[in-house]
């Protein structure tokens, strides 16, 4: 699940990470109180104002912006409400800003200059270890210092049961060029970056900027955090959280049907039992010249109503061209899922794309001959290849 920036910083607070000091704002009119009750505690004369939106990039879509003045606070506020913010992580359209982050100046007069890094947290596949990779080049930029400059990126893997090591704080504030009191704080900060981490059961703690001011503090200045779906029976508080309005429509409406179900770009809506046969169909539907539209995982009780539960939503992709669904029964039979598939068709009504349907496994003859004999404008399979054929027919048509 992801959370929005200010709901990150709520929890890194909890553990004392040091974040810059915001005010949420879900209407323009409350933009200049926020930002002059900012400056009574800050005594800033300068503010942030940004969109929250589940996605990246927003400063380079104009979700974000430097106010030097109330007034100028009180514009940008007034833009960025309402608008629909494109960047890189979202689709053409969008999405909608409902609220508002306004948020302290972190550039100020001090002893010394400010400084953006990058810091993350994430899980290292290859090694099934929790790491921290950090640069002393952080800002809008940080996937082109990536591609560019890659001895600019560091790591520093988290044993699971040692947790993270003095020596190994004191090495990534040396790799960011720290020293004297910024090099302390910074050393102070990463053990409870990965304590917020591992104790909410994050997936990802983004920080971009790391940001050390003028009078060597760290601060938070804005940050991604996603968390595991799985753990989420755990965090009751976090699961509140929830920003239903930032997901997609169709993937919240097949979670109610307990569907795994996640939108792709593609024109084959495919509909599977399992992840690994999911993930093999979708190559199966690249082979065959198409694109796969999602991922559909009806899962192993593929009853009636889940199959029509699952074309419903399959169907309110536009883009889809040909449906192809690919069971394996197991634990299911293939007889059961094709009377669920001929019953969800009758009572959908008139399709009016191809449908493939390949059952194979438990009574998979049985349910090619019920698909058969439905009378309706479905054809069965039972080989890959069978499908496949029949999808590339499908797409050329």
């Amino acid at each position: 699940m992801n959370l929005h920036e200010y709901q990150g910083k709520q929890l890194l607070m909890r553990y004392e990470v040091p974040v810059a000091m915001g005010i949420l704002v879900e209407d323009a009119k409350e933009a200049i109180p926020a930002a002059q009750k900012i400056k009574e505690e800050k005594g800033v004369d300068l503010w942030a104002v940004k969109a929250q939106v589940h996605a990246g990039g927003r400063g380079k879509g104009g979700g974000v912006k430097i106010a030097k003045s109330l007034a100028e606070v009180e514009k940008y506020a007034s833009e960025i409400l309402g608008m629909h913010l494109v960047t890189p992580q979202t689709s053409a359209k969008g999405k909608l800003v409902r609220k508002i982050l306004v948020e302290q100046g972190i550039y100020y007069p001090g002893e010394s200059e400010p400084a953006e890094f990058y810091m993350s947290m994430l899980l290292n596949r290859e090694t099934s270890r929790n790491m921290l990779v950090y640069s002393p080049r952080g800002g809008m930029n940080i996937e082109e210092v990536a591609e560019e400059t890659p001895d600019q990126i560091f790591t520093e893997e988290v044993d699971p049961v040692a947790g993270i090591q003095s020596f190994q704080c004191r090495r990534i504030a040396f790799n960011l060029g720290l020293s004297g009191a910024a090099f302390k704080n910074m050393v102070k900060f990463i053990p409870k970056l990965v304590k917020a981490y591992h104790e909410n059961d994050a997936t990802l703690i983004e920080i971009n900027p790391l940001f050390k001011t003028s009078d060597n503090q760290i601060l938070v200045v804005d940050t991604k955090m996603s968390i595991d779906n799985n753990a989420l029976f755990r965090h009751p508080d976090i699961m509140e959280m929830r920003d239903i309005q930032e997901e997609d429509p169709m993937e919240v409406e097949a979670g109610k049907h307990d569907l795994n179900y996640i939108k792709l770009d593609g024109n084959v809506g495919c509909m599977v039992n399992g992840a690994g046969l999911a993930m093999a169909t979708m190559d199966i539907i690249k082979l065959s010249g198409g694109e796969p539209a999602n991922f559909l995982d009806v899962g192993g009780s593929a009853n009636a109503k889940r199959v029509e539960e699952a074309f419903r939503i399959i169907l309110k992709d536009e883009h889809v061209k040909v449906i192809l669904i690919n069971i394996f029964g197991g634990i299911v039979r293939c007889d059961r899922v094709a009377h669920g598939i001929v019953d969800a068709y009758k009572n959908i009504g008139e399709i009016d794309i191809p449908i493939i349907v390949r059952l194979q496994g438990t009574n998979a003859e049985e349910a090619k001959e019920i698909i058969d004999k439905s009378g309706l404008k479905v054809q069965s399979a039972i080989l890959l290849k069978e499908a496949a054929d029949l999808v590339t027919t499908a797409i050329l048509k």
